[in-house]
């Protein structure tokens, strides 16, 4: 015979937890939304950085005339757009010494004077 346990509180809301012993909610609602909150700071950290990223990608691609591979920019002119320099998928050493940081297919070298030149890696 099951005997019911009234005395543990749900996590959540702290309503009494019918049913098995080792339940900690008192129903769905309150198990799901326990563990999105325990997500949500990390998943709005990662949701935070994909969006710079895609943001990246999006002002390099939009500076590249179509059909170009490679076109030189002011820094000020991305940072006016809100390219966020900080964020970058990966970079590429050339054999020169060049490093070229990318968002997905498109990147920048960094240049003299404030100028970068933004290019789009040749797709294989």
């Amino acid at each position: 015979m099951l005997k019911e346990k009234t005395d543990k509180p749900c996590l959540l809301c702290g309503k009494a937890v019918k049913g098995r012993s080792d339940k900690k909610f008192c129903d769905d609602y309150c198990r799901a939304a326990y563990n999105n909150d325990l997500k949500s700071a990390a998943n709005n950290y990662i949701r935070n950085v994909n969006n710079a990223l895609g943001k990246n990608r999006r002002i390099l691609e939009n500076l590249l005339p179509a059909g170009e591979q490679m076109v030189k920019a002011s820094r000020d002119k991305l940072i006016e757009k809100g390219f966020q320099f900080k964020y970058h998928t990966h970079n590429y050493s050339a054999k020169n010494g060049n490093t070229y940081f990318y968002c997905y297919e498109y990147g920048y070298l960094q240049l003299e004077n404030n100028r970068l030149l933004i290019v789009k890696r040749n797709e294989k």
